[in-house]
């Protein structure tokens, strides 16, 4: 019993129902970390995947297998393992699709038979452990019964979070949740399954006091959970890292006889090696996220941080350890004799170095503030780095097969020393090309990250320096250095003094901590985008002018942004700029302005779709989830006008939300714009702080309200400048309906906002802006839209018309011409409800408010709609009722 190599015992024989769901389970993983832009909470997707469905399948398979071999025991019943692995697929199905739809009961279904098929499993366990002679082993089956005790807690965690929770306890029930699950159900079965586990793979004896150290953390580790989770729970942070602390001590405990056991018999292939990153990314982010625990204000602090590190525990943890346990025990489990074994291992261990050091090189620069390409492009190479496990074992299978099909139609004595020589070979090439492999890894990490640099401009400096021998000044040799910070849409100093002929350096330093700034000057040269944190240098060359200097990114130089270059002894050198940064300067040359492509007479094209007014209908789901992408597109806005727009999911106005007093709204925010956003809902009551920061490229955030209050609700980019991102796109509209609002015939939703046109296929020009000078007013992000494409009712219909004015700047005063409006609901209060002898003509409102105004059609006929701002309504803030019999 002493040799480890022994512990798991023969081969189990390998059947395709009990373990290929795993494959199944990872096969749908790549399919969705591919596919995530299209999918709803990706990240969620992800995780539970990994967790709930590979490693949960994983853990009932092999834990019952290491049961029976360490207590010397044969299970009879296998109908009963597979119905336990049906429950458990099944319900982990029934929870993705449950949560992914936004079905409540069909997660509370899904929990409820992977709580059964867990519970039935850690009894068969007890069962066992019960009838078998005493075991020095046995600690290992005590750690899978203790594991099976926590899923449940999870289960039932997890389905109240799918529910919905106040705000309040959001964000601690969540941190329960994943450390049950995470270090309770996956964690202590993985402590357990490495006191064999792992001599076993490193091919060498177990140390001494290993089974020991295992007993005296069990304990340790389990209670550690129960604090943390508890102290999430109760909402104290002590308790959460006094947990959190303990739980890293006793890994601490059974890590002693592993290091020992890996000083002896170092780690050479692939299994050893992805066992072991994963025990590190474990101890590494569990220690984080102490610290953070510690030192945050809040538990959305903790949040935040926890979010940042659920990739690191997931797919550095996770994913690692599974796949080097699988790597393993699947060639065991293949069977077929020592050299089908010796063939899987060796095809599983094919580039072992290259791919542990992808993956492990790819997830460390991906945690770290690098600029967006740069982490997605590493975080691919870590993904395929994992992902190609699934082709590999394909190849173990067929060369496994091959060698067993071999040995049976020939002589062994024929065969086995010329196989077994083949086999050692192969296991012994990769072993002497592992270095240069792990250099492969690393170089291609680097490669992918001066390539993110490369194609992001605001990734890397981009000095351009000025040509000294145009100088009509005299160079005088001196090299100037000056630091210039932007932060809060400024740049600090705003004025750089530098005598003629001097040359000047100027390090840009982006001190903003979500903003992404840049400098261009009025010589041509710029910095590039500077994400937040970056800095850079730029050589501005031998100055013989005053030179001025602005932030490029829409809004910042009008707010204010600029920088004055002024040579010292050059008094009458001309000023370019102002204070507003609004003067520019260069050739008088005219550019075209969109705005004189209106012509509001001008209808759309036969293949123009408007956008659905028709207010989509109230789901029965009391959470509701949905994920905001920020994009930029050129988009037409008027017939022949487009410009380019910032939108979320690519709509102008954004996504519709309808829902009812109470229900809760989980957004999550990806920003694949090119500058910084961020998002604000009207419809929520909570501390702006984090949920409303600004986020950089690349980075996403979840914003959770609960809707309190009924009405008409504005959502938009509180990014700086607010107006100018309003006016390019960003803004939406939120329906909370009142409880008593009765049903009617047809319902509408009418959006008012203002076009400021820029260049064609521009962005917002920020001074017609600041000068409130809009170009067109529309509905729902288009000039006459339905005009060209009349809202169709019937006479004697009930039309309920919901309308937001989303601003920026202008009020409206929404009138049907020919109709009379018997309820009216402004900004949370009915002023007028039918039946009624009062009726209204118009709803005013001004920017960022809401109301609902109803109304019957008494004949047929077309009856306009208008914002009865006139001005308005004639440059576009129009439309039209086709009323039918």
């Amino acid at each position: 019993m002493s040799h480890p190599s022994r512990q798991p015992g023969p081969a189990r024989g390998f059947r395709p129902l009990r373990d290929l769901p795993v494959v199944g389970w990872l096969g749908a993983l790549v399919v969705v970390v591919v596919a995530h832009p299209f999918l709803p909470a990706p990240r969620w997707l992800m995780v539970h995947l990994l967790l709930l469905g590979a490693v949960s399948h994983a853990i009932l398979v092999w834990s019952r297998h290491f049961a029976e071999t360490l207590l010397r025991t044969v299970s009879a019943d296998r109908t009963a393992e597979s119905i336990r692995l049906g429950s458990l697929n099944a319900g982990a199905v029934l929870v993705v699709l449950g949560v992914v739809t936004e079905r409540w009961p069909l997660t509370v279904a899904g929990a409820t038979a992977v709580v059964t098929a867990v519970l039935w499993h850690g009894a068969a366990l007890v069962v066992a452990l019960r009838k078998a002679l005493p075991s020095r082993f046995d600690v290992t089956v005590r750690s899978y019964v203790t594991a099976a005790c926590f899923l449940p807690v999870g289960a039932l965690l997890g389905t109240l979070l799918a529910r919905g929770l106040p705000d309040l306890w959001h964000e601690r029930v969540k941190l329960a949740h994943a450390m049950v699950n995470l270090l309770g159900w996956v964690g202590l079965t993985v402590v357990g399954t490495l006191l064999t586990l792992w001599p076993t793979m490193l091919r060498t004896r177990l140390p001494d006091g290993a089974e020991q150290a295992t007993r005296r953390a069990l304990p340790l580790l389990a209670g550690s959970v129960l604090v943390a989770a508890g102290g999430a729970v109760v909402g104290t942070r002590v308790l959460v890292a006094l947990g959190l602390a303990g739980y890293l001590a006793g890994l601490g405990v059974v890590a002693l006889p592993m290091v020992k056991a890996a000083r002896g018999k170092p780690p050479s292939s692939y299994a050893t090696w992805s066992v072991l990153a994963g025990m590190v990314w474990l101890v590494c982010s569990l220690a984080s996220l102490a610290v953070t625990v510690v030192a945050s204000p809040s538990w959305r602090v903790v949040d935040d941080r926890f979010s940042a590190l659920t990739p690191l525990l997931s797919a550095g943890f996770g994913a690692q350890v599974l796949l080097g346990a699988l790597s393993y025990l699947v060639p065991v489990a293949l069977g077929g004799g020592p050299g089908a074994v010796r063939a899987a291992t060796t095809a599983l261990d094919r580039a072992a170095a290259f791919r542990v050091v992808l993956v492990n090189a790819g997830l460390l620069v991906a945690v770290l503030p690098v600029p967006s390409v740069v982490r997605v492009l590493c975080s691919m190479l870590a993904f395929g780095g994992m992902a190609a496990f699934l082709p590999l074992l394909v190849v173990a299978i067929r060369r496994s097969r091959q060698v067993r099909r071999h040995v049976s139609d020939t002589p062994v004595e024929a065969t086995a020393p010329g196989e077994a020589a083949s086999a050692r070979a192969r296991l012994e090439e990769p072993r002497r090309s592992a270095s240069g492999l792990a250099v492969a890894g690393l170089a291609a990490v680097v490669l992918a990250v001066a390539a993110g640099v490369a194609v992001d401009p605001g990734a890397v400096a981009t000095a351009r320096s000025a040509t000294e021998d145009r100088s009509q000044v005299p160079a005088t040799g001196r090299t100037v250095t000056a630091t210039v910070v932007a932060r809060d849409m400024r740049f600090s100093p705003s004025t750089l003094k530098v005598a003629a002929g001097d040359r000047l350096v100027i390090r840009l330093v982006n001190a903003d901590d979500d903003t992404v700034h840049d400098l261009v000057l009025d010589t041509g040269q710029d910095s590039g985008r500077l994400s937040p944190g970056e800095s850079t240098r730029l050589d501005v060359g031998v100055v013989e002018r005053s030179i001025d200097g602005w932030c490029s990114v829409l809004g910042h130089r009008q707010m204010g942004m600029v920088l004055r270059i002024r040579v010292t002894d050059d008094p009458g050198a001309p000023v370019h700029g102002d204070h507003h940064g609004t003067s520019t300067t260069g050739s008088s040359t005219h550019v075209e302005d969109a705005a004189e492509r209106l012509d509001f007479t001008a209808r759309p094209g036969r293949d123009f779709v408007p956008y659905d007014p028709v207010l989509p209908a109230v789901s029965e789901r009391r959470v509701h989830r949905h994920t905001f992408r920020v994009r930029e597109i050129e988009r037409e806005v008027a017939p022949g006008v487009t410009q380019r727009l910032w939108t979320f999911n690519g709509r102008m106005p954004g996504p519709v939300l309808h829902g009812k007093v109470g229900d809760v709204f989980e957004i999550t925010l990806v920003n694949d714009g090119t500058i910084g956003h961020s998002i604000d809902f009207h419809a929520g009551s909570l501390a702006p702080d984090k949920p409303m920061r600004t986020i950089p490229p690349g980075e996403s955030l979840v914003y959770r309200f609960r809707a309190t209050k009924a009405g008409v609700w504005m959502y938009h980019c509180a990014t700086m400048p607010m107006s100018a991102h309003i006016a390019n796109g960003l803004f939406g509209a939120v329906v909370i309906e009142p409880d008593d609002l009765p049903p009617v015939d047809r319902s509408f939703l009418l959006v008012q906002s203002e076009l400021y046109l820029g260049p064609p296929g521009g962005e917002v020009d920020v001074a017609k802006l600041r000068a409130e000078r809009p170009d067109a007013v529309v509905f729902n992000g288009y000039v006459n839209q339905y005009d060209a494409r009349p809202l169709r009712v019937r006479a004697g219909e009930r039309v309920r018309v919901w309308v937001l004015d989303a601003g920026p700047n202008r009020a409206t005063s929404f009138h049907v011409v020919g109709g009379q409006f018997d309820t009216v609901y402004a900004e949370g209060a009915y002023l007028l409800r039918s039946p009624s002898d009062g009726g209204s003509q118009s709803l005013a409102l001004a920017p960022a408010q809401g109301g609902v105004v109803e109304l019957i059609f008494p004949e047929p006929g077309h009856y306009p709609f208008v914002s009865h701002v006139m001005v308005d309504a004639e440059r576009g803030a129009h439309g039209v009722f086709e009323v039918a019999r």
